[in-house]
């Protein structure tokens, strides 16, 4: 099952969250309870979205935790999908 190009959670952060509601870095990662530094890395894709920050981002932003998790692990798999060579292993058999 193939993945394609999942975006960057902080893609969808800064685009549906902090653009949408004309917020600065600075005024989010406030109201997150966050440095502005660690929100900026987490919109750069520089850094995952941990279980704590997907409590903090489902609090202030909505969606449940699980949903923001959900999306840090679609584009993991997607990268994933694009390194791994998986061509020389075969599905084992049960008897």
């Amino acid at each position: 099952m193939e993945m394609c190009n999942p975006p960057h959670p902080g893609e969808i952060i800064r685009e549906f969250c902090i653009d949408a509601l004309e917020l600065t870095v600075k005024d989010a990662a406030k109201a997150l309870g966050v440095k502005p530094k660690t929100l900026s890395s987490l919109l750069n894709a520089r850094a995952r979205v941990s279980p704590e920050m997907a409590l903090r981002l489902s609090k202030v932003f909505g969606r449940t935790p699980e949903g923001w998790l959900k999306l840090q692990l679609q584009f993991d798999l997607g990268r994933a999908e694009k390194k791994v060579d998986l061509s020389g292993l075969k599905r084992l058999e049960w008897a």
